[in-house]
């Protein structure tokens, strides 16, 4: 029974506060705090003095940028490192302050209508004061004409983006299934919520061959191959200290940015239980969540696809759904793994109140629901993601399982004829 107490929290330690293993650099991980003390108050004194203080703007912007300073501050010398420790812990714990600012920020804006949300809007960039959400584009126009230059047209720096994003994907679930069963429900999304938001009106050669087969199928590919790549590579670091050549140690710290080992994931086994699949299945719904937020919160406060916000947004998201990902596996896989990770949580929270603001804020474009399709979309959702984790478990135990033991067997028969 003691042996089993003591690991529970070594279990929550790997999810929530990774170790740092083979330090190589001491001066980088040591605690440095009165210093870091000295050098952000002598930096607050001279900044908040001397700087000319006649410009309001100038003021509130100095105000926040200081307010977010010393919140990473804080989170640096505070908060959990996560799951991932590469670079630095530091990075990470300020991904995860950064993400609690941003739900702050988001629970913030829930407290006010949508006025005041859009002149804040304005007032960090004046240019969306001109702009309207009916100005953009328009979509799946004359799909029966189908040309060469009418397609290559398509595959533009977003059809990149669609490509790499959804290799980063891969990377993150590892998982040809569920990555798959993600991408073929969020072309049933677009259908059903293509009444609301026109840029999901897509001609059927756009989300079919475009979209599905080459930006998302070639991009789980490229995620997936990565994968395999890191998984067969030897993980045997060696100190910068202990590199005698100067290229040595200059590749050692570029090697810094790469991950310090790689684990195999496997989200579903023979022997996996009901909460394990019904929680696989929620993340493939949770995904879809994730998505539509991008796309309401773009729509509802009249955005440009293009704007530093929508961009900048999309980049943090991918960076702190990175350990979160890792930290519900952690939770869903491990049965000694008690309560979820604090960057899963607090990404979990930003989920759902960008969905609260999104309802909030777009009562006039929700009055223009369709019922049906809204219901048929949480039908369709429910059945499929039921389906598609059912079949990824019907082919890891009947299939890759019996692969794997004839293989084996092959294996030994050879062995056992050359003897």
């Amino acid at each position: 029974m003691k042996n089993k107490e003591e690991s529970f929290p070594d279990k929550f330690v790997v999810i929530n506060e990774r170790p740092v293993e083979n330090v190589s650099l001491e001066v980088f991980y040591r605690p440095h705090t009165i210093t870091l003390f000295l050098v952000s108050f002598a930096s607050l004194i001279y900044f908040s003095f001397i700087r000319n203080e006649d410009n309001m703007d100038q003021n509130i912007w100095a105000g926040i940028c200081c307010v977010v300073f010393f919140f990473i501050i804080v989170s640096i010398l505070a908060f959990p490192n996560g799951p991932f420790t590469r670079p630095h812990p530091a990075v990470w714990r300020i991904v995860f302050g950064l993400s609690v600012l941003y739900l702050l920020c988001l629970l913030f804006l829930l407290f006010q209508n949508y006025k005041t949300v859009k002149y804040i809007l304005v007032w960090l960039d004046p240019k969306l004061e001109h702009f309207h959400i009916d100005m953009d584009k328009e979509y799946g126009v004359n799909c029966s004409v189908i040309t060469v230059e009418k397609i290559w047209d398509h595959l533009d720096a977003f059809a990149l983006a669609h490509f790499l994003g959804w290799a980063f994907k891969a990377v993150l679930i590892r998982h040809y299934g569920i990555c798959w069963a993600v991408s073929i429900m969020w072309e049933i999304t677009e259908i059903m919520f293509a009444h609301l938001l026109p840029n999901f009106m897509e001609c059927w050669w756009d989300a079919l061959i475009l979209d599905v087969l080459i930006c998302n199928g070639l991009g789980i590919w490229l995620g997936l191959t990565i994968c395999k790549r890191l998984e067969m590579r030897d993980y045997n670091w060696v100190g910068i200290k202990e590199i005698e050549t100067t290229t040595g140690k200059i590749k050692r710290a570029v090697l810094q940015f790469t991950p310090s080992s790689w684990t195999h994931v496997r989200w579903l086994d023979p022997n996996c239980t009901y909460m394990r699949f019904l929680a696989i299945c929620q993340l493939v719904m949770f995904w879809q969540l994730c998505e539509l937020n991008t796309f309401f919160l773009k729509h509802i406060f009249e955005m440009p696809p293009t704007h530093p916000l929508v961009v900048w947004r999309l980049i943090f998201v991918g960076i702190i759904i990175a350990p979160s990902v890792r930290q519900y596996y952690m939770y869903v896989t491990d049965t000694e793994c008690k309560r979820v990770g604090t960057q899963c949580w607090v990404y979990g929270a930003v989920m759902a109140s960008e969905a609260l603001l999104c309802i909030k804020n777009g009562k006039e474009l929700f009055s223009q629901t369709q019922a049906t399709n809204i219901i048929a979309w949480l039908f369709i959702q429910s059945v499929l993601s039921v389906l598609c984790v059912y079949g990824c478990y019907v082919w890891h135990k009947y299939v890759q399982v019996n692969n794997f033991t004839v293989i084996n067997f092959s294996f030994f028969r050879i062995i056992y004829n050359k003897n």
